[in-house]
């Protein structure tokens, strides 16, 4: 598998000499994560966790219709003023138009991780089954790149607003191991738990790794979800007041697809007046911190 990826100086140094590589979505940096400034400050908390830990971050996006897998300072801003998401099905259309600037979603990293030889990505939050999807089919691509690279994705758990009941059943038929980073409960994003257990706790990175050494499935990846600190959680009951009246406000704006996840993060930050933005900079930075951790630990044992 091969995206003709171009890979940065420091990455392709890392790789080839077997040292940690953390991959990065790049959407989360982008006007369409987090708005600016917060979005510039995510990427260098991201970045910095990562190396602070030993490992080498990998921001991926796709630029001049070209693949990125780690980028310059110059590529980076470009990546922030990125309103255009890539998907993993969307890699070809996007190198065969030459598109400008595409900030890669979960999945299209995941599938760029896995290419170039990457086996640890972190994000904030994965897509899933959307709520209603027994009527509209809308069920997140993420969640089929995931079960089809081997690579461990870290994230604070599922969004939110999906159903996440619906989203664990798929991870389970899809094979995938979902693992709670020192916790029992599945999270989701700005809490901590979502009510729902998590099939497997894990403490300790050497476990994660050896989860993907030990898969199934060659081509299955692992699930490791990190819940949010807990001095950054938004109380349940405040978010969930906030996203019944997003996604009623979606349906009756006809408002589907990839445009859910962008307006009712923007609806969470107006009515938690603000409090969404450093709860999302405190998870990113947390998910890259254990990323690294898992990285290091998984060249260390490949040594």
């Amino acid at each position: 598998m091969t995206h003709n990826a171009v890979l940065s100086d420091d990455v392709a140094q890392a790789l080839a000499e077997g040292r940690a590589v953390v991959a990065l979505e790049s959407t989360i940096f982008s006007n369409l994560g987090l708005p600016a400034p917060a979005n510039a400050e995510a990427l260098e908390l991201c970045k910095q966790a990562v190396l602070d830990h030993g490992a080498t971050p990998a921001v991926t996006a796709i630029l001049d219709g070209r693949p990125h897998v780690g980028l310059t300072p110059d590529e980076e801003k470009r990546v922030l003023q990125g309103t255009r998401k890539v998907a993993e099905r969307d890699l070809s259309v996007a190198q065969a138009q030459g598109w400008d600037v595409g900030v890669t979603t979960v999945s299209a990293t995941v599938s760029l991780a896995h290419a170039a030889g990457i086996s640890v990505f972190a994000t904030g939050g994965i897509g899933g089954v959307h709520r209603g999807s027994e009527l509209t089919g809308d069920i997140s691509a993420d969640l089929d790149a995931i079960a089809n690279h081997p690579v461990i994705t870290v994230c604070a758990g599922a969004k939110a607003f999906l159903d996440l009941p619906r989203t664990l059943e798929y991870l389970e038929t899809a094979g995938v191991p979902v693992l709670g980073w020192q916790h029992d409960w599945f999270p989701a994003f700005y809490t901590r738990s979502s009510g729902l257990p998590v099939p497997h706790r894990v403490d300790d990175e050497r476990v994660v790794c050896d989860v993907l050494r030990f898969r199934a499935r060659p081509d299955t990846g692992v699930l490791l979800t990190v819940p949010i600190p807990v001095e950054h959680e938004i109380p349940e009951s405040r978010i969930n007041a906030v996203l019944t009246a997003a996604l009623d406000s979606t349906s009756r704006a006809g408002i589907t697809g990839p445009a859910v996840t962008p307006y009712v993060l923007g609806r969470i930050e107006r009515e938690t007046d603000g409090q969404s933005i450093p709860a999302n900079l405190a998870l990113a930075r947390n998910n890259a911190t254990i990323a690294a951790r898992v990285a290091v630990a998984l060249t260390s044992t490949a040594a």
